[in-house]
């Protein structure tokens, strides 16, 4: 069925009769049950030509990169089409909270966000529908993969002491990186050429080849139209497949092909650098909190607190306050003290009026998700957090090495196994 399917869509997109011409676009590829159209190709590589550029990346040959522009397309239709499968949708809500996310990122407000897409030629629709394509893909790798990547604490104690022992606890990594694909069911002659093609490119990089060129020419990878690059990383965020390799890397070397399941690797070392202590700012603070429910409005809860307040400007003991009129159980019953607290411990409002908070001062109402809170600062203290910050972040870099070699796994399955059809001559 699929395959007459392939047959009549290329037929029909071949086609152009007498006055249709300006009706029918050419197909270039069947996904599955649906199509990508020849100006959909055609829009997305003159934004990659455009975003190459700017990145003063030589751009390749026009089908050498029509090529990893349309797999790329594939892959990420692939994904929507499971997606959508799985049910994983993104709210019109969701999608506004996370435009003015990315505004205030960048100091703007949405407004003028929006003014500057329009500055540098992007129609504000596109840049949603990429965004919301973007959010439904996390979501679902996040449930198909995310989901099942645990890391133990064993994992992390078992990571510190290779690290210390190897001495390389403070070094970061700048890396570049080419993927040359096989698929797990490749034959041995296909295996050979893969590796053939690895060998070459390694020679080609070693002899002063640009790298970036290189990886957007051939790379299979991700990463492929970002010029290879995986950016700055400790060794617990290298996949484990090369993480050894890398420390024995000098700045500008190119490893040898490392095979996986997913093909042969290959990575330069394109950067080294160090890193130092890591000191915190924790506060000692304390709280009241009033929720709002049908008895009792935002009004209603925020004239509670400045009651309380003033109580306590007069005298009345904050603690005792708390245990009788907060509605936050857990610290209530410790006279409303979260004890000594560190930074994104709390949520952002809670956190942001705290901060700006002296000794001893009271807040005025201050409202979260939770409710209304009035908040009291005892006092503040900067600790060495080294150790600890190093042990959540060893914990979430062996947590994001596993969930990404998971995911490059996982994207070639979904591509080896789906229906695709590419019409060559249309490239």
């Amino acid at each position: 069925m699929k395959k007459w399917l392939v047959s009549f869509c290329f037929l029909l997109s071949a086609y152009i009769g007498p006055g249709q011409a300006q009706v029918l676009d050419r197909i270039v590829a069947v996904v599955e049950e649906d199509v990508i159209l020849e100006r959909e190709l055609n829009n997305e590589v003159a934004a990659i030509t455009n975003k190459l550029s700017s990145n003063n990346v030589m751009i390749p040959p026009e089908f050498v990169l029509r090529k990893q522009v349309l797999e790329r397309m594939v892959v990420d239709k692939l994904q929507r089409q499971l997606a959508a499968k799985s049910g994983v949708q993104v709210s019109d809500e969701m999608l506004s909270a996370s435009v003015a996310d990315i505004a205030s990122r960048n100091g703007l407000s949405v407004e003028s966000f929006r003014n500057e897409l329009s500055k540098q030629g992007m129609e504000y629709k596109a840049f949603e529908d990429n965004l919301r394509n973007e959010i439904i893909i996390n979501q679902l790798r996040g449930r198909e993969i995310g989901s099942r990547v645990k890391v133990t604490d064993a994992e992390v104690l078992h990571y510190m002491e290779t690290q210390s022992k190897a001495g390389q606890s403070n070094s970061q990594y700048h890396l570049g990186h080419i993927l040359i694909a096989v698929s797990e069911a490749a034959s041995a002659t296909a295996i050979q050429k893969a590796k053939d093609k690895a060998d070459q490119v390694i020679a080609d990089l070693r002899g002063g080849k640009d790298f970036k060129q290189v990886a957007v020419s051939v790379s299979d990878d991700d990463n492929a139209l970002k010029g290879g690059d995986l950016g700055w990383r400790s060794i617990g965020q290298i996949p484990s497949l090369f993480s050894e390799i890398v420390t024995t890397m000098n700045q500008g070397d190119v490893s040898e092909a490392i095979r996986s399941p997913s093909g042969f690797h290959i990575i330069k070392m394109l950067e080294t650098e160090g890193a130092g202590q890591h000191i915190v700012t924790k506060t000692k603070v304390r709280h009241i909190l009033i929720k709002t429910n049908e008895l009792v409005d935002d009004a209603e809860a925020q004239k509670r607190l400045l009651a309380l307040r003033e109580r306590i400007n007069d005298g009345d003991d904050f603690a005792n306050l708390a245990r009788a009129h907060s509605d936050d159980k857990g610290s209530a019953i410790n006279g409303g003290s979260l004890d000594w607290v560190g930074p994104g411990a709390l949520v952002p409002p809670f956190e942001e009026a705290m901060n700006k908070l002296a000794i001893n001062e009271i807040s005025q109402p201050v409202q979260t998700q939770f409710g209304w809170h009035m908040i009291q600062v005892l006092g503040r203290e900067n600790q060495d957090n080294s150790e600890q910050f190093k042990k959540d972040k060893i914990r979430e870099e062996i947590r994001k090495r596993k969930i990404e070699e998971e995911t490059e796994l996982w994207l070639r399955r979904l591509r080896d196994e789906a229906f695709v059809e590419i019409d060559l001559d249309r490239l």
